[in-house]
């Protein structure tokens, strides 16, 4: 007797681990720009499937390894719409609200606990763009740079982006 051991995932981004929303953007910063999820999914998450700006589709895991996609698993009807880096990252923080699939076009609503207010994930997204570009940069800045950090993220809110902050304090202390 074959017995598969996958369930029916809700589609719902926010039901999805923020350790997982890591793995994925992991594979997003190296492999595609845009994500679509199959709704079939068994162990830590549903499968995945990234697409790089050339068209280009990987398929990974709930593990966040390879994966060779069956025929139709990606298909409208078996997956959620197309998410982007940015949308994920918000996910990842708590913050995305209803998400309009592309396969059925309905609105999916946030669970009934209260989200992060708008500053509270624009906080969190400052934090993580100057995070990536230090942890990007880390060997071309001087050691010293954390002392700036706060003047940084006050530059960021502002509406610079990670490199342009860096780059003022760069010109303006070293």
């Amino acid at each position: 007797m074959t017995t598969t051991r996958s369930k029916r995932w809700n589609g719902n981004i926010e039901s999805l681990k923020a350790d997982y929303l890591g793995g994925v953007i992991t594979q997003m910063d190296t492999y595609g720009d845009r994500v679509q999820f199959a709704l079939a999914t068994s162990g830590n998450g549903p499968r995945y499937q990234l697409t790089n700006s050339a068209g280009k589709k990987m398929a990974f895991d709930g593990n966040h390894h390879l994966h060779h996609p069956e025929d139709g698993e990606f298909a409208p009807g078996n997956a959620t719409g197309v998410f982007t880096l940015e949308q994920i990252k918000l996910a990842k923080v708590g913050g995305l609200k209803p998400a309009r699939t592309l396969s059925t076009g309905t609105v999916k609503r946030a669970s009934t606990t209260r989200a992060p207010s708008a500053a509270t994930r624009a906080k969190d997204l400052v934090d993580s763009e100057k995070y990536e570009y230090f942890k990007a940069n880390r060997a071309t800045l001087p050691d010293t740079i954390g002392e700036h950090s706060a003047e940084i993220t006050a530059m960021m809110r502002a509406g610079m982006s990670a490199e342009q902050a860096f780059g003022e304090i760069l010109k303006k202390y070293f």
